[in-house]
């Protein structure tokens, strides 16, 4: 359900801490998504948000959240750094059917296609 970028890598120590702890960047929105809803038709406006952030150098993040195929909720914070870094932060926390742990991606020079990712 990502957002496509290129670039990424992924680091494994106390994810859920380091969200819990972060500095909080200007909003984007939050966008919840049914079963079968795609992240790019449904947050077109909140997309256009992170896309601005890149190109003006600035800070923002989006909180997405949609369901397994068995309904289990997984939330995905997109953050974009104003050195153009993504960072995408993804609770799995609900998923019975995961390791039901938090994990971590960041993405240099984000590839902006028809969905953002950190090819996770």
């Amino acid at each position: 359900m990502s957002l496509l970028a290129g670039g990424c890598g992924m680091l494994d120590d106390s994810v859920e801490d380091r969200w819990e702890s972060r500095t909080g960047f200007s909003s984007c929105g939050e966008v919840s998504l049914a079963q079968g809803e795609e992240i790019q038709k449904e947050a077109v406006r909140e997309i256009a948000c992170l896309r601005q952030a890149l190109k003006s150098s600035e800070s923002a993040e989006l909180k997405v959240t949609y369901p397994t195929v068995e309904g289990d909720a997984i939330r995905e914070y997109y953050r974009m750094t104003p050195q153009g870094r993504l960072e995408v932060y993804t609770d799995s926390t609900e998923d019975r059917y995961s390791d039901q742990k938090w994990s971590f991606a960041e993405c240099y020079t984000p590839e902006w296609f028809a969905e953002i990712s950190c090819d996770q």
